[in-house]
């Protein structure tokens, strides 16, 4: 009698926390879209290397690592995209002048948007 109450009790609550941790990785995944624009870094590309990355369960991100020669300093920025349906990845190729908007993440400026100039 007792585990015909306790066990539906036990498999509704590990529902409960999967769906909420499910929750929680959406929100995640879709934070990576919003990066506040605090800084500016302009200069040349010299590499850009980009790679598919699984992101929590089905969902993957694309990360796009460009390196930068500003003046005397060589700068590495990247921008996260996660990886939806109809999603475009930026065209940028070696030797293009950008200008990237972003901010710093412990070791690498995180990218929010790139703007190609002449």
């Amino acid at each position: 009698m007792v585990t015909a109450i306790v066990i539906p009790i036990i498999c509704l609550y590990f529902y409960w926390i999967a769906k909420r941790d499910m929750h929680d990785s959406m929100e995640k995944w879709e934070d990576l879209k919003n990066v506040a624009e605090e800084a500016i870094i302009y200069g040349e590309i010299k590499e850009v290397t980009g790679s598919k990355q699984r992101f929590s369960y089905y969902r993957f991100v694309y990360i796009l690592e460009l390196s930068i020669q500003m003046e005397q300093r060589k700068w590495v920025v990247r921008k996260v995209i996660p990886i939806e349906k109809g999603v475009t990845m930026p065209k940028v190729e070696k030797g293009d002048y950008v200008h990237v908007y972003g901010n710093w993440k412990q070791d690498y400026f995180q990218v929010s948007r790139i703007e190609k100039r002449a």
